[in-house]
């Protein structure tokens, strides 16, 4: 869903975009009671998402929580080191403009945002064990979060616990050289969903967690430390409904498992799916439908 320019998403999905259309038509098919987005150009005020939201039905999908990414925002630095401080390879997360490829949550239950917890701002130096050499250019400055990494509340029933959904889009472990900047950030990026969840940088988050993030890590196949994704689905005892199926489709390196859906073992799986591929499109939608004994229907 992503633009080369800022506003161009809104325009085009106010021009009824056939393409966007389709993936509208796709979602309404599998009738998601919270959607999440990854790279949806972000803007503050949500007009994107909102357009989006209007394209599957304004009334049923009420609450909305368009999430900033670090795509696009300026270091001042050379990263890439093409000689310029100033290109989408200098940014925090490698992006034409600030908000190019973010995130959000479309729901039919409330969102809490008060509650909205933010660890995009994390510089990588300072993660727990970091892989960042002070050798990585941007050393004091450079953000961990390629595109973003968010704890979002949602609301299921007045006086329950919240349904807590990480949220979040990691740098691919590729493009870069035999010094595998990408591929350690990359594996930090999700070392940090662990320190989130043992409680590093808050409060231990309750029993109902799903994880919903492009971690850009198959844990069978492709570039980056791979064994890495299975000791994380492992060790934080997730659920793991779809373990063979590949979200993302690619002709080069082919068939791949990027995308994760993982509720965490307070929650009863119904189903689950991986939805066919839309024509012009890499990834796949994924659907996990839990029970939740305590939540009306919305």
């Amino acid at each position: 869903m992503s633009r080369d320019g800022p506003g161009l998403l809104v325009r085009d999905l106010q021009r009824g975009d056939e393409a966007l259309s389709t993936m509208a038509d796709a979602v309404r098919a599998a009738d998601p009671d919270i959607l999440v987005l990854t790279k949806i150009d972000y803007d503050a005020g949500g007009l994107a998402m909102r357009a989006f939201a209007d394209l599957l039905s304004p009334a049923e999908y009420p609450f909305l929580a368009p999430l900033r990414p670090n795509e696009g925002i300026p270091t001042g630095w050379d990263l890439d080191g093409d000689g310029k401080d100033s290109g989408p390879g200098d940014a925090q997360g490698y992006g034409r403009f600030p908000g190019q490829g973010g995130l959000g949550v479309i729901s039919r239950w409330p969102i809490d945002v008060s509650r909205l917890r933010s660890f995009s701002e994390v510089l990588w130096k300072d993660l727990p064990g970091t892989h960042m050499r002070e050798s990585d250019p941007g050393y004091h400055v450079q953000r961990l979060s390629s595109g973003g990494h968010w704890v979002v509340p949602v609301v299921v029933a007045q006086d329950a616990q919240p349904l807590w959904l990480l949220i979040g889009h990691s740098a691919p472990p590729i493009f870069d050289g035999p010094e595998d900047r990408n591929g350690r950030r990359n594996l930090d990026e999700l070392h940090l969903w662990t320190e989130i969840l043992n409680g590093t940088y808050g409060p231990v988050l309750g029993s109902r967690v799903i994880f919903t993030a492009n971690t850009n890590l198959d844990p069978d196949r492709g570039d980056g430390y791979r064994t890495a994704m299975s000791d994380f689905i492992e060790t934080h005892d997730f659920q793991d409904p779809l373990p063979d199926e590949p979200t993302a489709m690619w002709k080069k390196p082919g068939p791949m498992r990027v995308s994760y859906v993982l509720p965490s073992q307070g929650s009863a799986v119904m189903d689950a799916r991986v939805w066919p591929l839309l024509d012009g499109m890499t990834h796949r939608l994924i659907t996990v439908d839990i029970a939740l004994p305590d939540a009306p229907v919305p």
